[in-house]
């Protein structure tokens, strides 16, 4: 809850709304942080519940995981028990998925993202090293879907530069919403 509260904090100041893609076990635990992601105007996505390989489970597992972790979202976020969403979008943990799973949410109208980089925030170093390589991937990608974990300190701590990084550097943060 820490760090998440210190995104959201640096997101708010700075004007961006970004995609939170919450495991059912933590919005489970903090529903009011979840509420105040949705609140603030951050689109919500779903990421299972408790953050397994999909790709090394039978089908029925891996669908009874996700919709888990999108009824505890639910819940969390409206109140509501429903595994189908309010916001149609998904992130299979570590990008790893099977056709069947992907084929699966694709027929229920739930949209996978991806990453095209990431801070490798899972990684232990200072938000000054994170800073550097987070902004040099962007200077070669020049676009695209940035992953960052809100649960990490050096995350939560390296954030605000970031972002003051974009505006600096003419980037536009665009903030995805599902199609009405």
């Amino acid at each position: 809850p820490g760090t998440t509260s210190r995104v959201l904090d640096a997101l708010k100041r700075e004007c961006v709304r970004a995609t939170f893609f919450l495991l059912g076990r933590n919005a489970q635990a903090q529903p009011a942080l979840a509420r105040r992601a949705l609140a603030e105007g951050h689109s919500i996505g779903h990421h299972t519940f408790a953050h397994p390989l999909i790709n090394h489970m039978a089908l029925a597992k891996a669908e009874a995981e996700i919709d888990r972790g999108i009824v505890a979202d639910e819940v969390a976020l409206y109140g509501q028990r429903r595994s189908s969403p309010a916001t149609p979008f998904f992130r299979f943990p570590f990008f790893e998925m099977t056709p069947a799973t992907l084929d699966a949410l694709q027929k229920r109208g739930i949209a996978v993202f991806g990453a095209d980089l990431w801070a490798s925030d899972w990684t232990p170093m200072t938000p000054a090293q994170q800073l550097k390589l987070l902004t040099e991937r962007l200077q070669i990608a020049r676009k695209g879907i940035i992953l960052l974990h809100d649960p990490k300190a050096q995350t939560a701590a390296m954030l605000p530069a970031f972002l003051r990084a974009l505006t600096a550097r003419g980037y536009r943060v665009v903030h995805v919403v599902p199609a009405p």
